[in-house]
């Protein structure tokens, strides 16, 4: 949930009595380390900081050219032009040692790793820190690796789940293995807890993975429309629409596959054919760019509106009430 979740959400679900999570896979080490600050004032519960590991981008000057010339006319429609030079507008926390020694320093109760998994000193520094660690796998064999390297819990992301898969390599094979099925698969495989993830809405979805044997639920997209989140009005509108019934995976607008609200951008993606778009996060830097020439002329279908196919189930409450709905939703079944 980079971009959406603020320490005010994670602190509200923590002191709700979950375990609330920011995401700082975006953030500079500094900016991450107030997000930190900040919850811990908030709440003296425990926390998760979730990181990206994803593989070091290759700045490929060639392909980004063609990809910026390719929507090009998506940028003059807004009368903008797309950036001279595309960017690696985030760093792999494989490759940020400012941003290990930051959270080996603040030590907090959790942290989690999207994308893939970091070399084993970094694990070895934050296990000795005594931090918690999970990872997200979308297949058996990644589960394998994250139990092999050590860490304490794999979170089973199933096809349905909103945002970027957290699969290790996204130019390999993706099985698109669901919740149920991967849940229960990790279940009967794994020597670590399984945390299911991926299109749980309520609390009838909560009670289901706990019955395949899930220690526990991950939820994203069912607390976007909390107050405390820092969705825009634009995101908020299109969850409460019809978009919420039709979400899409693409790669477009980031580099990476992930789930999104239908929308402008994801139509684009349908027209991308063979083109060979740049590693993520460098694609997402011309993304990101087409948004803001859109946004500033009143179009919001430009948007990275990441969501679940469990969307429509999405309640605009605060998150402490949500996550006590959830308490008892799963208490009836």
């Amino acid at each position: 949930m980079a971009g959406v979740s603020t320490p005010a959400l994670a602190a509200a679900v923590s002191n709700a009595g979950g375990l609330g999570s920011i995401a700082v896979g975006a953030s500079g080490v500094a900016e991450a380390a107030a997000m930190i600050a900040d919850v811990r004032a908030r709440t003296a519960r425990a926390f998760n900081v979730n990181v990206f590991v994803h593989p070091t981008p290759r700045m490929d000057p060639a392909r980004n050219a063609a990809w910026t010339a390719w929507l090009a006319p998506q940028f003059a429609a807004f009368g903008a032009a797309p950036p001279a030079a595309l960017r690696t507008i985030y760093t792999s926390f494989a490759d940020d040692p400012a941003m290990l020694a930051m959270l080996v320093e603040v030590a907090p109760s959790v942290v989690s790793f999207h994308f893939g998994l970091p070399p084993a000193d970094v694990i070895a520094a934050l296990r000795d820190r005594g931090i918690t660690l999970l990872a997200t796998a979308t297949n058996p064999v990644e589960a394998r690796a994250i139990e092999a390297a050590g860490i304490d819990g794999v979170v089973a992301q199933g096809i349905e789940a909103g945002g970027h898969r957290g699969m290790f390599d996204p130019d390999g094979p993706d099985d698109a293995l669901g919740t149920i099925a991967l849940t229960r698969l990790l279940v009967q495989e794994a020597r670590v807890p399984v945390i299911a993830a991926g299109g749980i809405m309520d609390g009838a979805g909560v009670a289901a993975v706990l019955a395949l044997g899930a220690v526990a639920a991950q939820m994203g997209t069912a607390f976007v429309a909390c107050p405390e989140s820092a969705a825009d009005d634009a995101y908020r509108a299109a969850l409460a629409g019809p978009a919420a019934s039709h979400t899409v995976m693409t790669s477009a607008i980031s580099g990476r596959p992930a789930r999104a609200l239908a929308n402008r951008f994801t139509a684009l993606g349908d027209s991308v054919g063979d083109r060979r778009q740049p590693d993520y996060p460098i694609a997402y830097d011309a993304g990101k760019a087409l948004h803001v020439a859109a946004k500033a002329l009143g179009e919001h279908g430009f948007g990275a509106q990441w969501a679940g196919q469990g969307a429509p189930l999405i309640r605009s409450v605060p998150a402490a009430d949500l996550v006590a709905l959830l308490v008892e939703e799963a208490k009836l079944r």
